[in-house]
């Protein structure tokens, strides 16, 4: 198939083809399904890349547009990863879950981007590649698996290694689903209702900081139900399920030493933690931004936890992240 791109809302589509994944499996007719922010200019030399953070679609980073990222200066693309419910996805039956043999890794969400850079806007090469959370996975994910491509990553809220520790997290979040009385071993029967109740709870407990749950007037409960669980009720679990194993999956260097893989990185790189982050810890992220070489380490001093680095109500965590993007786009 010959890749074309299309518009649906403020949606695009890249149709790839069929990909083979690095599990064996194919994505029959698959597609990366993104958003475009200011112009490519001339030279094709101002596309900024973000990817996309667990369950998150590319208009649910749209926010990013402006108060981190200047749309005037630089193209701004964000990709779905795989998985996410609009780029290809359990949930459109084109990929299955782990129990049938699936797992995209976030190398095939790199090479999948990479085709559309290079088919789609003729970029071959990136002055930044910018990432929360997931997103900031698949920035260390690009920039060693193609240091030729990368000037400049901001890893925000995110690790170049998936420790044992989040690890865990993610395996409670899978058992809450799966335990659900409608799962049936590869797939949902019904809605599991109380398995994404279960698993909005589990979330919500880890993604804000014990500081800010003192704030939090409602009964707790409550505040779940309404700010959390919702999110969650907009996917189909077996997206929720695929996207999971991508992140316990995710290594840079899992066949190898990961200070040889970070000490390859060339890129200009800037790694933010949030001083409450429970998933992504400042120990974590300060002892791999140490094996970077030329890399500068921020901690953004917040309450709102994993979130500090998604702060898309919160204007003084806005500020911080866009004088780190300043100061790492300067020549």
């Amino acid at each position: 198939m010959t890749p074309r791109s299309s518009e649906r809302g403020g949606d695009r589509v890249f149709e790839l083809g069929d990909v083979t994944l690095g599990c064996g499996k194919t994505i029959h007719q698959a597609r990366i399904v993104y958003r475009q922010f200011g112009r490519l200019n001339a030279e094709r030399s101002n596309l900024i890349l973000m990817p996309t953070s667990y369950g998150a679609r590319p208009a649910d980073l749209a926010w990013t547009v402006g108060p981190v990222l200047d749309p005037d200066d630089w193209c701004i693309v964000i990709p779905g990863q795989f998985g996410n419910g609009l780029s290809s996805s359990p949930s459109d039956g084109s990929i299955g879950v782990a129990e049938e043999g699936w797992l995209v890794q976030h190398s095939d969400n790199v090479a999948a981007q990479k085709r559309l850079l290079e088919e789609q806007f003729g970029v071959t090469r990136l002055p930044l590649i910018y990432g929360w959370s997931m997103g900031a996975q698949q920035a260390y994910q690009w920039a060693v698996s193609h240091p030729e491509s990368v000037e400049r990553i901001c890893c925000v809220c995110g690790t170049a290694r998936t420790s044992a520790h989040n690890t865990l997290f993610c395996l409670s979040l899978r058992q809450a689903l799966t335990a659900d009385p409608s799962w049936n071993g590869t797939g949902f029967d019904g809605v599991p209702e109380q398995g994404l109740r279960t698993f909005a709870f589990i979330y919500a407990s880890w993604a804000a900081s014990q500081p800010h749950y003192r704030t939090i007037a409602e009964p707790l409960e409550q505040h779940v139900e309404q700010q959390w669980l919702p999110h969650y009720r907009r996917h189909d679990p077996r997206d929720l399920l695929a996207m999971l194993d991508t992140w316990m999956a995710h290594d840079v260097a899992p066949a190898a030493d990961l200070s040889l893989a970070l000490g390859g990185i060339s890129a200009r790189s800037a790694v933010v933690a949030g001083s409450h982050d429970l998933y992504f810890t400042v120990d974590d992220m300060a002892a791999e931004a140490q094996l970077i070489p030329d890399s500068e380490f921020y901690v953004i001093a917040s309450e709102l936890g994993h979130r500090a680095g998604n702060p898309h109500s919160s204007i003084p965590e806005q500020l911080v992240l866009r004088r780190i993007v300043e100061q790492l786009l300067e020549p």
